[in-house]
């Protein structure tokens, strides 16, 4: 059994209650993996009602706000690994952009444009198995740079697995987290990695944690995992203690051996993020890839369980335009963290009028027609080769709307496509 397996409308009604079970993980109860399994198994005319329940967890501990995060891709492909899911994996025939480093500067102006657009995080991600330490030394420069000029923004750096060492110096450089995600659970791990493996994973989290950075770990869903491995991932996120739990859903890139994998409906997502709620009520609980194709609609209901999102765009694929995400907030009656004072629908005007303004003052850097903006520099640079045939001429000041739009995918197709 697989999660793609919609309960059917015509079910008998779920032997859980979920106002009672929310109401008793208020009170101080663990949810328990019978309870966990109940949750997945909740029928489809009962999802919204389970949303409602686990959403009273949620707005006792976030209130009505959601919290903005942007990512900053700061290498993107060419990575060593074999994770059968992701874009920069080792072979991978996906249409992506790929480049080395970017330089600092283009960096914290990248930064900069989520931080206009409400964000209180930046993720400074780069790929790889690990970093190196003059990695570790190029990102912790970025850090100093960015808290320089934004000292009130968190800042979450992503890099892969971590050696000794390096955690303390993210630290000492200002940073504030560290991503590394479990992905899925102990058991499937192997079927879907195998140039590295989990218990790598738990430890680079462990090592984060000990160096005093905020523990970001989360999940990738719909990778053919069963009920019980999915309850097995996310308990093993709340033993590990994780921070702040991102959910993604499987993007399933031609030219990776999962594509053509869709094993989720909108309200599948809608259990599983019921259940993250349930069994981390206390947690940030952020949906990030692959919720505009896999969500579509339900998008702005998963923010009643869900308090957390990404503006914008990932690392490889397009996603919702950055204004869009905002009027989105505002219309479900959420706003912005650190900005409470503005509606969401007001930040997303400024981010429009910033838009325009850039596009009016910032000259193309030699007609980028897929106007992908990746600020991995001009087609000759020496800092990003292999940029791809749909990002030639491409450079940090080309023109584009808005300013957080198309960072990743350098295809001519649309978002999400």
């Amino acid at each position: 059994m697989t999660l793609n397996t919609a309960a059917a409308d015509t079910a008998a009604p779920a032997a859980l209650d979920a106002d009672q079970l929310a109401a008793r993980i208020a009170a101080g109860h663990r949810l328990t993996e019978a309870e966990a399994l109940a949750v997945l198994a909740t029928p489809d005319f009962a999802t919204l009602p389970l949303v409602g329940a686990a959403g009273t967890l949620r707005r006792k501990h976030f209130g009505n706000t959601v919290k903005v995060n942007y990512l900053v891709n700061l290498k993107s492909g060419l990575c060593p690994e074999d994770c059968t899911y992701c874009s920069q994996r080792l072979g991978s025939k996906a249409e992506i952009l790929k480049y080395t480093w970017l330089k600092p500067d283009e960096a914290v102006a990248q930064a900069g444009y989520g931080i206009a657009g409400g964000a209180s995080r930046v993720c400074m991600v780069a790929s790889g198995k690990g970093p190196t330490d003059r990695d570790v030394d190029r990102v912790a420069t970025m850090v100093e740079q960015l808290k320089e000029e934004h000292p009130q923004v968190e800042v979450c750096a992503c890099l892969g697995i971590l050696k000794d060492g390096q955690a303390a110096r993210l630290k000492d450089a200002g940073a504030d987290a560290y991503n590394h995600n479990l992905n899925t659970s102990e058991s499937l791990y192997p079927e879907i990695c195998t140039s590295h493996s989990y218990q790598d994973r738990v430890d680079t989290v462990q090592q984060a944690q000990s160096a005093g950075l905020s523990s970001c770990s989360g999940l990738i869903v719909g990778l053919g995992e069963t009920p019980e491995q999915l309850v097995e991932a996310v308990f093993a996120l709340r033993e590990l203690g994780s921070d702040s739990i991102p959910v993604n859903f499987l993007m399933p890139f031609d030219g990776t051996p999962m594509e053509g994998t869709w094993l989720l409906t909108p309200l599948a997502c809608l259990r599983i993020l019921a259940l993250v709620r349930l069994t981390c009520p206390d947690k940030e609980l952020r949906i990030a890839g692959g919720r505009e194709m896999h969500l579509r609609s339900l998008q702005s209901t998963a923010l009643e369980v869900a308090n957390s999102i990404f503006l914008g765009d990932y690392l490889t694929s397009e996603g919702q335009g950055a204004a869009k995400d905002l009027d989105m907030i505002a219309d479900a009656g959420f706003v912005v963290l650190g900005q409470e004072a503005s509606s969401p629908a007001e930040v997303a005007r400024r981010l429009q009028h910033a838009a325009h303004a850039a596009s009016a003052h910032e000259a193309p850097a030699g007609g980028c027609a897929s106007g992908c903006g990746t600020g991995c520099g001009p087609a000759s640079s020496a800092d990003a080769p292999g940029c791809g045939s749909a990002a030639t001429g491409c450079g940090p000041r080309a023109a584009r709307e808005p300013v957080l739009r198309r960072r990743g995918a350098g295809t001519q197709q649309g978002p999400n496509a």
